[in-house]
């Protein structure tokens, strides 16, 4: 049985039920019951509920599973969660980020975001500092939602999606999709051209969270580690200070949600600065589309490029 031909008091329930116990899972988002007969869209956190809410529209519900400020990887499922999920019409989800998540879902009522798209592998040192949250089982790097391209192409594949669970609604979903692609395409083009003409291309981060925009842009990244959580080892930090220096790195970025202590270390002994550069991992002040504009503009400065 399809996710949307469930019935209206099942979907009311599911919202029902993530209400009630957002305090039995450590991270959860507090969220409204399923407003009349929408069918429910559970999106595992910010980037994807941002995208669920562009293509589903006033035709579905969508519940967003991590709570703002929250780091998505430490999410953790009470039991009535994990039923709520399993009852949604829905569930948007990116494989081996959020490993209660994974367990949770049902493929048929489910769709990995990663599967639309062409992956990349996980960080270059992946493996030397531990792997990160889920990818002993996932080796590809789950970030793909900070490339727009890809996430236009995401942007499709959920509208294709809901239109043939909800073909009453299909064309809704298909238009939407299509605005979604629009907005994310012009969002593309403003990265080619603000990173096609910079003094250097080399992007020193905190976390490896950014490969997929770097491969979009043709920009090189240098992680000082793999995992938010875990201190990197005095070697890999002297190996990204000699590439910093090498390469005329002005600037080491950190990112909201995690201390800054490391890249700020780090700069100090290269005498670069430190910037944030967000990966929308929780809701930003604005939205997706602001938040990106806002990173395109610290990437500028930082890297030097010209308008």
């Amino acid at each position: 049985m399809s996710g949307f031909s469930r019935s209206c008091a099942a979907g009311l329930l599911a919202g029902a039920t993530l209400l009630t116990t957002a305090a039995c899972g450590s991270g959860a988002a507090e969220t409204p019951p399923g407003q009349g007969d929408k069918p429910e869209v559970v999106a595992a956190f910010y980037p994807l509920q941002w995208l669920a809410e562009q293509v589903g529209g006033s035709d579905v519900q969508v519940t967003g599973l991590t709570a703002p400020g929250v780091e998505p990887h430490d999410l953790e499922l009470g039991i009535q969660q994990v039923t709520g999920i399993r009852d949604a019409a829905l569930t948007v989800y990116i494989k081996g980020i959020q490993p209660a998540v994974d367990d949770a879902v049902e493929a048929e009522t489910s769709f990995d975001a990663a599967t639309a798209v062409t992956t990349i592998p996980a960080g270059e040192h992946a493996g030397e500092e531990g792997e990160e949250h889920g990818h002993a089982e996932t080796p590809y790097d789950t970030h793909l939602w900070l490339d727009p391209n890809r996430l236009a192409t995401v942007a499709t594949k959920l509208g294709e999606r809901l239109a043939a669970a909800d073909p009453a609604h299909a064309q809704g979903f298909k238009d939407r999709a299509a605005a979604a692609v629009s907005a994310l395409g012009t969002l593309d083009q403003e990265f080619a051209k603000g990173l096609s003409t910079c003094k250097t291309k080399t992007l020193v981060t905190a976390h490896e969270a950014f490969g997929y925009l770097a491969d979009r842009y043709q920009l090189k990244q240098v992680g000082i580690t793999l995992d938010p959580d875990t201190e990197p080892s005095p070697t890999r930090i002297s190996e990204v200070a000699k590439v910093a220096k090498a390469e005329g790195v002005t600037t080491i970025f950190t990112e909201t949600l995690v201390s800054p202590k490391v890249a700020e270390v780090l700069a100090s002994q290269v005498g670069a600065r430190t910037a944030v550069l967000d990966p929308l991992e929780s809701k930003p002040s604005g939205d997706y589309l602001s938040a990106m504009r806002d990173n395109l503009k610290t990437l500028q400065t930082a890297l030097g490029c010209t308008a």
